[in-house]
């Protein structure tokens, strides 16, 4: 659970930087971090899908800030805080990584079910839902509301990277 702990405090750091911070990009970076954070600790909850699903609408989150905040906001040329920026990059890939590695050293070995949960839904699955396939098993009659959750949100960060990203606006008149 060390790694649980860890990950909150990297998270709260990242979330004082990106209020603290006083340019629009180091915000949205630190707001990212944040989100990579949180994906980390899904894994480390062994929610990889959770986890899945959190860096796919972060990765589109950022992308959208990003492209609203890099036309106002380029801290690296207009602050003369090329130095700060850079160390500050390096600390936060280095514990990235560093906390990644460590996530997952902690995984299972694939194939290998650890939770309780998970080895009845891989016993009794097929015969409970008279399903031909495991995975069609879980997914549809075990986990359908979750899984239905999860393509709702993947299709309302599509829809609103769409939205933002399109070229043409509403036409005033």
């Amino acid at each position: 659970m060390i790694e649980i702990h860890l990950l909150l405090l990297f998270m709260i750091a990242a979330a004082v930087i990106a209020v603290e911070a006083k340019d629009l990009l180091s915000s949205v970076i630190a707001v990212g971090a944040v989100g990579i954070g949180l994906s980390l600790s899904f894994l480390v909850l062994k929610a990889p899908d959770l986890a899945i699903m959190q860096l796919v609408v972060e990765i589109l989150s950022l992308i959208i800030l990003i492209r609203g905040t890099i036309r106002r906001d380029l801290p690296f040329s207009a602050s003369g805080r090329w130095y700060f920026n850079t160390i500050t990059t390096v600390c936060f890939v280095i514990v990235f990584i560093g906390l990644a590695l460590l996530t997952f050293r902690s995984l299972p070995d694939l194939g290998n079910a650890t939770m309780r949960v998970s080895k009845a839904y891989i016993a009794e699955g097929m015969l409970r839902t008279g399903a031909k396939n495991i995975v069609a098993a879980i997914t549809l009659n075990y986990r359908a509301y979750d899984t239905l959750g999860e393509a709702t949100m993947i299709f309302a960060a599509v829809i609103g990277v769409l939205v933002i990203a399109r070229k043409t606006g509403k036409k005033e008149k």
